[in-house]
């Protein structure tokens, strides 16, 4: 009787194991329906952008965030006001909400390596966004060819200014590791050409009133210049302003980089040679696809690489383009980066 019972003990746990093993979320079939894809991850990115003083950043931070919305991932996005240590605090912040990536508009490409190699050793990428962050082993650095960007200004200045012109030279932020990208392309055609650089300055922070202060002094020095380079198009509307107030706009062949607003109204109104346009929408798009892609593990190979002065790190780079009089229209209006009643509205 005792055998019996025991028996029937036995088969009962036997069947209850085989209908438990045979039931949806156990066995094999199990683990497949638990696992989450990678690609269904939600990414939680961290962005810390140096300030909004320069007109582009916002567009930056606009088309990132939308498109990385729209891939599935969540931003959080932090600005620095142009203070170094500010940044550094934010990307602590990120550290700590365990973010999987940060992306860094470096405020001082040369202060970053300490926090940047902390969030690696927790596990989070962190991307050079526009300005290479030196010394750092950023997983990736996505930019123009900032190069080419010092090229095209000196190239513009060479084919409309006389032989023996002078020109001055007003630099972006010392810290700014594209502001000496820039200076390599610039200076090697400079050096082949007859034009000369008879006042070099930089502006630290990028502060738009140093363009002016320059150039007035250049003025109020009884300096002869045929030609003004600024960093950026918020530099050369201060530069616009000194030589305007000396009636020399006319004149001085001025150019700049980033297509603001202000900068395409002079190119057609014809006191400002060229500009630089860097197109920021793609720019943001593409950089917020490689960050999703890498947090998925689905990133491609780069096939370019960059030295930050100490290591080799993939490069993501784009081509910028120079716009003068001749293509402000099909480039800058066509292009849906101004709208034509704003670059003419002087004019029309």
């Amino acid at each position: 009787m005792k055998h019996s019972l025991l028996r029937k003990r036995v088969i009962a746990a036997l069947l209850m194991l085989a209908l438990a093993l045979l039931s949806p979320g156990c066995g094999a079939d199990s683990t497949e329906a638990k696992k989450e894809p990678s690609g269904e991850k939600k990414p939680l990115i961290g962005m810390s952008l140096d300030s909004f003083l320069i007109e582009r950043w916002q567009r930056d931070r606009d088309v990132f965030v939308s498109t990385a919305s729209e891939l599935g991932a969540e931003v959080n996005v932090q600005v620095a006001n142009g203070d170094p240590s500010e940044q550094i605090s934010q990307i602590e912040y990120f550290i700590k909400k365990n973010v999987d990536a940060i992306v860094v508009v470096a405020v001082d490409c040369y202060g970053l390596s300490d926090i940047v190699q902390k969030a690696r050793d927790a596990g989070i990428y962190v991307i050079s966004y526009d300005r290479l962050i030196m010394n750092a082993n950023t997983d990736l650095y996505i930019s123009f060819d900032n190069e080419m960007v010092g090229t095209m200004m000196a190239e513009a200045l060479v084919s409309s200014l006389p032989d023996g012109s002078n020109i001055i030279s007003i630099g972006g932020s010392p810290t700014d590791q594209n502001v000496s990208q820039a200076d390599q392309g610039f200076n090697a055609v400079i050096e082949k050409s007859n034009l000369h650089v008879i006042v070099e300055e930089y502006a630290p922070n990028w502060l738009a009133e140093t363009a002016y202060n320059v150039v007035s002094k250049a003025i109020a020095d009884g300096l002869v210049f045929e030609g003004v380079r600024c960093g950026n198009d918020d530099l050369a509307s201060q530069a616009f302003l000194a030589l305007s107030e000396h009636r020399l706009a006319s004149t001085v062949k001025l150019v700049g980089q980033d297509a603001d607003l202000a900068a395409c109204q002079r190119i057609v109104e014809g006191t400002q040679l060229m500009t630089v346009y860097k197109p920021v929408e793609k720019l943001a798009k593409e950089a917020a696809e490689l960050v999703v892609q890498m947090v998925r593990g689905e990133m491609p190979a780069m096939t370019d690489t960059i030295n930050d002065g100490t290591y080799a790190v993939p490069y993501k780079k784009l081509n910028p383009i120079m716009v003068t009089r001749d293509n402000i229209d099909e480039v800058i209006i066509d292009g849906g980066f101004h709208r034509r009643e704003q670059v003419y509205l002087n004019l029309d």
